[in-house]
């Protein structure tokens, strides 16, 4: 059974990437958006717009200097994550106005109401945890922080 902190069902080893080079919100949706197509073979500027769309709504930048853009995709089987630790942290209009150097976006099928709203709640409570933060951010190559989000963490109080 898989724990609230592996995230292998949501992220692939490809799917995770280290110094990523964005100069603002639009160019940070360009290259999640070209990843994700590679992963899931969907159009790199229909996940772009769909991922402006839904920010249009309200910032993704939940604050801490994170930030989950998310938007939903037709034809899409399962719900897929990209992790973006960015170079040089970007202006997200995040709710306590820092800037955003760790992204984290989903990608839903249209019709993963409960299981998008699951997959946003365990990547939201994982990405508050300001430990699991800090070595997010020293955290060196894409391998080491995909190792970060699928190793187990939990252990006996025992």
């Amino acid at each position: 059974m898989k724990t609230m902190t592996d995230f292998s069902d949501l992220l692939r080893p490809d799917a995770v990437q280290t110094g990523v080079i964005a100069t603002n919100k639009k160019a940070v949706f360009q290259h999640l958006a070209t990843v994700a197509s590679d992963l899931i073979g969907a159009d790199p500027k229909l996940i772009a717009d769909r991922l402006a769309a839904r920010e249009k709504l309200g910032s993704t930048g939940f604050g801490g200097g994170v930030a989950i853009p998310h938007a939903k995709l037709e034809g899409l089987a399962q719900v897929t994550g990209v992790f973006a630790r960015l170079a040089q942290p970007v202006d997200f209009q995040a709710v306590d106005d820092l800037p955003v150097d760790l992204v984290f976006m989903l990608l839903s099928p249209t019709d993963a109401g409960a299981v998008h709203l699951k997959a946003l709640a365990r990547v939201s409570r994982r990405l508050r945890d300001k430990a699991f933060l800090e070595k997010l951010r020293g955290g060196g190559s894409p391998d080491a922080v995909y190792a970060l989000f699928t190793a187990d963490e939990v252990r006996d109080a025992a």
